[in-house]
C-alpha cells in the first residue's frame, strides 16, 4: 500500500523538511516488509481566493488531486478522532489487508478543510484540539507512520503500555 501525505502550503528547505525526510525514509525501510511503500509528500500552493470557503474549495480540489486512485483517506483535523499509536497503526494494517491500494494523510491549508471534504474521509483525524503549525503537524504525521510501521513489525522503537 502506497503512503502519501498530501498538504497545502510548500515547506521550505530547513531541519523542518528534513526531519520529515528522515522519518519518512525511516518508514520506508521498515514498512517494505510489511507492504507499506512510497511514503512521499505531495504539496500544492494555498489557494488565492478571496473568500475562505473558496479557498478551502479549491484546496480540496489540490488535495483530491493528489491521492492515487482507490486511496483510503485520512484528513488531519483537530475536531477529528483521537487514536492512540497502536490504534493508528492497526488501522493501516486493516486498510492494507483489505487491499487498499494506498493510504493519504490529508493536510488542509490555514483555514482548515472543505467541509465536504472532510465529511467524505474514511478518517478524520486529530493529533489535538490544539492547532499546530503547518510544519509540526507534517513532522508529527511522518513520525507516526514511522511509529506504525515499526508497530506493526514489532521494532522496540514504540515502547507504548
Amino acid at each position: 500500500m502506497q503512503i502519501v501525505v498530501a498538504a497545502i502550503g510548500r515547506m521550505k528547505h530547513g531541519p523542518e523538511r528534513e526531519l520529515v525526510a528522515r522519518y519518512l525514509s525511516r518508514a520506508e525501510a521498515a514498512g517494505r516488509a510489511l507492504g507499506l511503500t512510497g511514503f512521499s509528500v505531495s504539496e500544492s500552493p494555498e489557494s488565492r481566493a478571496q473568500e475562505a470557503v473558496a479557498r478551502k474549495r479549491e484546496e480540496a480540489a489540490a488535495l483530491a488531486r493528489m491521492a492515487p486512485a482507490g486511496a483510503r483517506r485520512i484528513v488531519l483535523d483537530e475536531r477529528g478522532k483521537m487514536l492512540a499509536s497502536d490504534a493508528f497503526a492497526e488501522r493501516i494494517a486493516a486498510w492494507r489487508d483489505d487491499g487498499a491500494p494506498a493510504l493519504v494523510l490529508a493536510i488542509g491549508g490555514p483555514d482548515g478543510h472543505d467541509p465536504a471534504y472532510r465529511d467524505s474521509a474514511d478518517l478524520a483525524l486529530s493529533f489535538s484540539p490544539m492547532t499546530w503549525p503547518h510544519q509540526l503537524v507534517r513532522i508529527m504525521a511522518a513520525e507516526q507512520l514511522y511509529r506504525a510501521t515499526t508497530i506493526l513489525s514489532g521494532h522496540p522503537y514504540h515502547r507504548g503500555e
